[in-house]
């Protein structure tokens, strides 16, 4: 089996990513595990460690990965709308609309981006 231990994004306003996402993952069942010492970042998932934020350790401006998404998995579409919502309303830009993905039987998606510009997806595979 095949698996990811986390994934982790960059940040360059750690309290402004953790209001976002506090707020967004929180529509997904999704808690913040920690914030590490030194304020470097925090940590969210359901049940374990698996989405950090982090300030890069390297001490540069954290900067955006082009043609990088990173996508959490939405338990029905409800959730996926909740998710995408709350982004919006935490001054997300909306960077696909709440609807059908045809690539897959019953994807259901949306897009954004955090407050430092990574892109988000959120999906449900769940039939309606």
């Amino acid at each position: 089996m095949t698996s990811f231990t986390h994934v982790t994004v960059g940040t360059n306003n750690l309290a402004k990513a953790r209001e976002f996402y506090d707020k967004t993952l929180a529509t997904l069942g999704w808690t913040r595990f920690a914030d590490l010492p030194g304020d470097v970042g925090s940590i969210w998932g359901d049940g374990k460690p698996s989405f950090f934020v982090l300030k890069p350790a390297n001490g540069k401006p954290a900067t955006v990965g082009n043609g990088v998404t990173v996508s959490f998995e939405a338990t029905d579409r409800a959730a996926v709308k909740a998710f995408h919502e709350a982004a919006l309303t935490m001054g997300g830009p909306d960077e696909g609309a709440v609807g059908p993905r045809g690539w897959a039987p019953h994807a259901f998606a949306a897009y954004t981006r955090d407050p430092d510009g990574n892109k988000l997806a959120v999906y449900s595979f769940t039939p309606e």
